[in-house]
């Protein structure tokens, strides 16, 4: 059998595309590090989130020198606490949970993104460098009132940072 040139260049150039396209996917589902969603995270009541610990009373907690906490929870069609202020040169670490219905959690301007499932808890850490204010919103359609889902952080420098203590 007779192979003409021009077909043998192409069956060796599909042959590299696809070994190509094979190590990408490869290499982007495990030579990057990304964690997969998977079911060992956290859960809580939806209908009973005020019994919780933590989503009892949302908001920022200080955990460590320079570490925080924040419990955050998503209803149709806000955040509560709509407004986060956690300090500049920290970490922050924010649990998320839903009481209805699906909904996400994005920081704009930042990689900060997860989507908020009813009953289980998204946690994501965030380094906060420089002071400034981000929007936080639903990237998830949730309702009619979706485009007025939004909250908002507000990184404020060491100095001005005061925690409220109830």
């Amino acid at each position: 059998m007779n192979i003409h040139t021009y077909e043998k260049f192409w069956l060796a150039a599909s042959m590299v595309l696809i070994v190509g396209f094979i190590l990408t996917i490869t290499y982007g589902a495990v030579g990057l590090g990304i964690a997969m969603i998977d079911d060992s995270s956290p859960t809580v009541d939806p209908d009973n989130l005020d019994e919780h610990p933590g989503f009892a009373d949302p908001g920022v907690e200080q955990v460590g020198e320079n570490e925080y906490e924040v419990h955050v929870i998503a209803v149709q069609f806000a955040y509560f606490p709509n407004e986060i202020v956690v300090p500049a040169d920290s970490t922050v670490t924010f649990h998320v949970t839903s009481e209805d219905v699906i909904h996400s959690f994005s920081v704009v301007g930042t990689n900060a993104n997860t989507m908020v499932i009813p009953g289980e808890v998204a946690s994501l850490t965030v380094e906060t460098d420089d002071p400034g204010e981000y929007g936080i919103l639903c990237n998830e359609y949730c309702g009619v009132g979706h485009h007025d889902m939004e909250a908002r952080l507000v990184v404020v420098p060491q100095d001005e940072f005061e925690l409220e203590v109830e």
